[in-house]
């Protein structure tokens, strides 16, 4: 058994990869220019262009809170709002901060299966009251990939997502907080999960798949940057010794760390759903695409596996539901003696 044994709760319960510890520990050798102004930073955003085969820009962030929040604020005014699902992150557990980043803006939650915001939803929220000034101006379509259930959208999906959005004028803005996750689900490149389907801000995650404290927001449309980085700095994100996130995600982008991790961390949730679907009594009750499985389990067993120790959350979204989440870090044996431990209790 690992350290990560009981450890289904989350993603973030994972450590950090080797690789980008010895980073870190490499960039603490010597002085180097403060603010992002190093050749670590420089070097991330030279191989994130070519990861997304274009200039882009890039603002290393701390949280993936701070990346949506920031990236939302420069899409959109005080009186407009984000169309997002109703099951989204910026929705449902960023504690506000969307709307106190763009100072005020309003979050418009929409259906739709899978945590997938309803392409005929979308059409009527992109144009209703737009032009009003007794509402808010619908501004921005907010999306997860992977979705907040652990499904994935497919590329026709997105591209579906991107006309509408940019048919009515609006921005599309995309919380890649497992996007790694869905590259790997998808075998796409990067560039189509993203510009390519019309994203213009990216929400790039990185700690949920092995960083430390480095998470990034990708530019896709330039002209943003300027307001951004002011707001970076407003928001306490321009840390000034940057060289630390940056030679995490050097080392991250390094001979597909990303990639790797990613792959394997949907690989043991593909072994864990594989065995739950054999365990009795046991519904799973959403698609697993990447690393999130929901699942109905009886309350012994819920029960029995929490005074086994291990550790997931359970009745948040209803009662009886489970999530499941495994990562980078997570090994067979682990998801095998989770399995073991349902069966045994079931």
């Amino acid at each position: 058994m690992t350290a990560y044994a009981h450890a289904f709760a989350s993603d973030n319960s994972a450590g950090t990869t080797p690789e980008i510890l010895d980073a870190v520990a490499r960039a603490s050798s010597g002085p180097a220019a403060a603010y992002g102004n190093d050749t670590t930073s420089a070097e991330v955003r030279r191989r994130l262009c070519e990861m997304f085969e274009r200039d882009v820009d890039v603002l290393f962030t701390s949280t993936g809170s701070a990346a949506n929040a920031l990236c939302l604020a420069a899409l959109t005014r005080p009186w407009g709002s984000v169309l997002c699902h109703r099951e989204s992150h910026v929705d449902n557990d960023e504690c506000g901060a969307p709307e106190f980043f763009t100072a005020g803006a309003k979050l418009v939650p929409l259906p739709g299966d899978d945590a997938k915001i309803d392409p005929d939803a979308l059409r009527a929220a992109v144009r209703h009251k737009k032009g009003d000034v007794h509402s808010v101006e619908p501004s921005v379509v907010s999306i997860s990939q992977a979705t907040e259930t652990g499904g994935v959208h497919t590329l026709d999906e997105l591209r579906t997502i991107g006309e509408i959005t940019k048919e009515a004028g609006l921005r599309l803005h995309l919380d890649g907080a497992r996007f790694a996750g869905a590259v790997a689900a998808l075998g796409c490149t990067p560039a189509e999960m993203s510009w390519k389907a019309g994203v213009d801000l990216l929400s790039f995650g990185a700690t949920k798949n092995g960083t430390m404290t480095a998470d990034a927001v990708v530019v896709f449309d330039r002209s943003l940057t300027p307001e951004l980085s002011f707001r970076a700095k407003r928001a306490g994100q321009l840390t000034s010794k940057m060289r630390f996130q940056a030679a995490q995600l050097a080392a991250y982008l390094t001979d597909e760390l990303w990639l790797r991790n990613a792959r394997h961390a949907n690989a043991m949730a593909a072994r864990l759903q594989n065995g739950l679907k054999a365990v009795p009594g046991v519904e799973l009750v959403a698609s697993v695409d990447a690393n999130i499985i929901f699942c109905r389990l009886p309350q012994h067993v819920t029960d029995g596996l929490l005074a086994q120790g291990y550790a997931f959350y359970h009745d948040r979204w209803e009662p009886g539901v489970a999530r499941l989440v495994t990562s980078f870090a997570t090994a067979p044996e682990d998801v095998d003696g989770l399995l073991t431990a349902i069966s045994a209790l079931s």
